[in-house]
């Protein structure tokens, strides 16, 4: 008896002093109830610094961010208005953020990652084709067309896009579960990194030659 109380006890103490698995959001939990982002600070860590809490007001908890339609007027025919920790202080530690999608006809969110958020993306009004690609070797594509009040999810860390396959303007509004979910282009990362990726790289990546290259650095510059 004694012998099977210590191992339930060992147990117990082992389970406590382990992460809990397969519960962890993609930031880590709050310590406490809020935490206001001080964006003023200089001090780096890894998150924000809080306000000192006589500071925190409730407009801190409060964003008109996404009040307004995005400008659509540009190449890639859509606009991306995030509200995240590093324009809406009050998300600091909560885990969340959020982003207003605006879409031209034929506009395009072309392919990206967030490295540290899953997002869900719900349609408000247009169509859409969305879709992401597994990780090798599957490399496998999912992908839907989505009517106003249906939701898409894209896993965090994959591949995704949405282009408006209507003929109308297109709205979307998406969720994450990091306050800062990061974002990279492909192309930007490919073809836009400061300093350039060595041509040579891309050359037999791709299988291209140095001028075409050239072409699509400037190219991807324009978007």
């Amino acid at each position: 008896m004694a012998a099977t109380m210590l191992a339930i006890l060992i147990a117990i103490f082992v389970f406590a002093c382990s992460p809990p698995p397969l519960v962890l959001a993609a930031d880590e939990d709050m310590l406490q109830d809020v935490c206001v982002a001080d964006n003023n600070s200089t001090i780096i860590i890894n998150g924000k610094v809080c306000k000192p809490m006589v500071a925190v007001v409730a407009e801190d908890f409060k964003s008109g961010l996404l009040r307004n339609p995005g400008n659509t007027s540009n190449r890639l025919g859509s606009a991306v208005t995030a509200a995240n920790v590093g324009n809406f202080p009050g998300l600091n530690t909560l885990g969340v953020s959020f982003a207003r999608l605006d879409y031209a006809p034929g506009g395009v969110n072309p392919p990206h990652v967030h490295p540290r958020g899953t997002e869900l993306l719900f349609l408000v009004q247009g169509t859409l084709f969305v879709g992401f690609v597994t990780t090798a070797p599957d490399n496998r594509l999912f992908a839907q067309t989505i009517n106003p009040g249906e939701l898409f999810v894209f896993p965090r860390g994959l591949v995704h896009f949405q282009i408006n396959t209507g003929r109308e303007p297109a709205v979307a509004v998406a969720g994450f579960n990091s306050q800062n979910p990061g974002v990279s282009q492909v192309a930007k990362a490919v073809f836009g990194s400061n300093p350039p990726i060595l041509d040579a790289v891309i050359e037999r990546t791709f299988q291209i030659d140095n001028a075409l290259v050239q072409r699509l650095r400037e190219l991807v510059s324009m978007t």
